[in-house]
């Protein structure tokens, strides 16, 4: 052990006579900047919802289960492509859909529903009408406000449900 310690000593001593102190702290600060600029490299930052039988990242407007949206998506606002943002209410009265999961190629019946309550941001909209229909089928209408049946008649944003398989018509 009183080797090591001598070859220790016999090291660092070399180094201090060599160096100074403003060079350690060139390296140092050199080494703390360049630290903090590591986050703002590019990163791939897409939030895929890591189901191979869900596809796509719910925050973009290309996801699958958007195509006959028309709103702000909840996931903006800290709700998800199921749940509503903190201090909104889901509208029990909806819109429906039929989109194509590309995973498995089948159709499934979307139920759009409406995130009431909260403040109206008006950010991440997306309009999608893949499928709209006129207002004389308010149901396949995605127009329209739906915030009926909640406290509060105040839009915020829309989620997407998956009801279940469509039937494939022949």
């Amino acid at each position: 052990m009183a080797q090591f310690d001598h070859l220790a000593e016999k090291m660092l001593r070399g180094f201090a006579s060599r160096t100074s102190r403003r060079s350690i702290f060139t390296v140092l600060g050199s080494l703390l900047a360049g630290a903090a600029t590591l986050p703002l490299l590019p990163v791939a930052r897409a939030q895929d919802t890591g189901n191979l039988q869900d596809p796509g990242d719910p925050s973009r407007c290309d996801y699958w289960r958007y195509c006959a949206i028309d709103g702000s998506l909840c996931s903006c606002y800290g709700g998800s492509v199921t749940a509503c943002p903190p201090g909104t209410e889901m509208s029990p009265v909806t819109w429906i859909g039929t989109c194509r999961n590309p995973a498995d190629q089948r159709n499934y019946i979307i139920s759009y529903n409406d995130c009431c309550g909260g403040v109206p941001w008006g950010r991440c909209a997306c309009q999608r009408n893949e499928g709209d229909r006129p207002v004389v089928r308010p149901q396949n209408n995605n127009e329209i406000t739906w915030c009926f049946g909640t406290q509060s008649q105040s839009y915020t944003c829309t989620v997407a449900l998956v009801l279940g398989v469509a039937i494939d018509q022949k």
